[in-house]
């Protein structure tokens, strides 16, 4: 079953339905399927931050779809003579490109793009600002469905940057949606209101305890303010809120460890810990090519770019 979406720019409009639908398209995806598409089709990948794993990951699942991927090079593009995202994206969708996948700094940057008007062309959000990360909050409930085959009842720490985190943002809307119980570690400034109606702040050892899932968050030192950053200790951070082999120790034996990376060995997480059994860390990067895949087969789907296949649909708004 394969929902329909015009453009994919949040999870807050998926129910639990449609994360499902979503999650069993990666695993057959995962499991050799293919697709057909009616006629050649052009994506473009327009990263206006840094990025290896969500940019090389839309490419691998683009290319394994069949579909032709247009070169763009940020530093190089027209943004740097002042042209504006919108005229970029009218340029690329004028040339023919049929999906862009953004990433932006500015958050809710999509919201002029999936106007009617500028319907030719579907926007995938590869990550706005502190704002949301759809494909990374997917592939993590994915690893997490992989894990246990259900998210009710489980408790998910959430521990680190969140102030400045999209992934905590997206994971803490779309786990607690689907049952799952969120609680949050970390500095407390970095707690803010809009965590707070979705579950407790605790201290990393206590939080430690408790969880099924301990996800880890990368201190976002690009988003802090020099003064922060010039205060920033690594090992105090560590010692303090990381996950040291210590606390790993106190893990329940059937919980997992996760982080969105790039990971911050000894910062974190301890170094021992990025490949342990508990960790899915690099499984997480491995499923985020065929959620990523997924994803776009519900745009492809929406547009009438896919040769039939026999399953129901389920529609839904841009």
């Amino acid at each position: 079953m394969t929902i329909l979406k015009q453009n994919f720019t949040t999870i807050e409009d998926l129910t639990e339905t449609d994360v499902l639908s979503i999650i069993h398209r990666a695993q057959a995806f995962k499991n050799g399927e293919t697709v057909e598409l009616r006629r050649p089709v052009y994506a473009i990948n327009m990263f206006f931050e840094n990025s290896t794993r969500t940019h090389t990951s839309f490419e691998m699942a683009e290319r394994r779809l069949g579909l032709q991927v247009l070169s763009f090079e940020a530093q190089t593009s027209s943004i740097k003579k002042g042209e504006s995202l919108y005229d970029t994206v009218k340029t690329v969708q004028s040339i023919g490109a049929d999906i862009a996948v953004i990433r932006h700094p500015q958050a809710n940057y999509y919201d002029q793009l999936i106007q009617p008007d500028n319907s030719n062309i579907a926007i995938l959000n590869g990550g706005d600002g502190a704002g949301q990360h759809p494909s990374q909050c997917l592939l993590d409930v994915m690893t997490i469905f992989e894990e246990f085959g259900h998210f009710d009842g489980l408790k998910v720490g959430i521990v680190g940057d969140l102030e400045h985190s999209r992934v905590a943002r997206s994971n803490m809307m779309l786990l607690t949606k689907l049952g799952a119980k969120v609680a949050f570690s970390g500095p407390d400034a970095w707690y803010t209101k809009d965590f707070e109606a979705y579950g407790p702040h605790m201290s990393m050892d206590e939080l430690v305890q408790e969880v099924d899932v301990m996800m880890l968050l990368r201190v976002q030192h690009e988003r802090l303010t020099n003064e922060s950053n010039e205060s920033f200790s690594k090992e105090a951070y560590h010692e303090k809120y990381g996950l040291t082999m210590a606390r790993a120790e106190k893990l329940q034996n059937h919980a997992i460890i996760m982080h969105p990376a790039p990971v911050n060995r000894d910062v974190e997480i301890a170094s021992d810990l990025v490949e342990c059994p508990q960790s899915r860390i690099f499984q997480q990067m491995s499923n985020g090519v065929y959620t990523r895949m997924a994803m776009l087969e519900t745009v492809l789907a929406a547009r009438h770019l896919l040769a039939p296949r026999a399953t129901a649909t389920i529609t839904l708004g841009a």
